[in-house]
């Protein structure tokens, strides 16, 4: 495994459901997505890889939803509704991990997220991943 490699636990709203994902490239990977699901649910998420998320305790409130192709899974706590982490489309042998949910982490400790084009998939589209923009936070003084 690669130095780089960060492990980190996190937890749903409610507690419920705890994890620990191992990150691949640590906070490296951070991104949010245009896509119309990744829109409605606002997530800022890193990557795990394949066997990179551990549920530690609350398998059995976890939830699937799948849409479209059917080929991504998103997963959430039954209880709160809170997205936790998904198997990505572009890379199945990936999770995307909700920033929000690790512990000591918070979406608005990045100044900068790339955001990528997820209305123009590459799955889709038959190119590579592109970037739509930059999410920037600016607190206030």
């Amino acid at each position: 495994m690669s130095a780089q490699l960060d492990q980190r636990e996190g937890q749903c709203h409610c507690g419920g459901v705890r994890f620990r994902a191992t990150l691949s490239e640590g906070l490296d990977t951070v991104r949010r997505c245009t896509c119309s699901y990744c829109r409605m649910r606002g997530a800022v998420v890193v990557s795990a890889e394949t066997g990179g998320v551990e549920i530690l305790q609350g398998a059995d409130l976890l939830t699937r939803y799948r849409f479209n192709t059917s080929v991504a899974q998103h997963f959430f706590c039954s209880r709160c509704g809170i997205y936790t982490h998904h198997q990505r489309r572009s890379n199945p042998d990936q999770y995307g991990v909700n920033v929000a949910c690790l512990d000591g982490l918070s979406p608005f400790d990045f100044a900068e997220v790339p955001v990528v084009d997820g209305v123009n998939h590459p799955n889709d589209t038959g190119g590579s991943s592109r970037l739509a923009g930059m999410l920037r936070f600016v607190p206030a003084r």
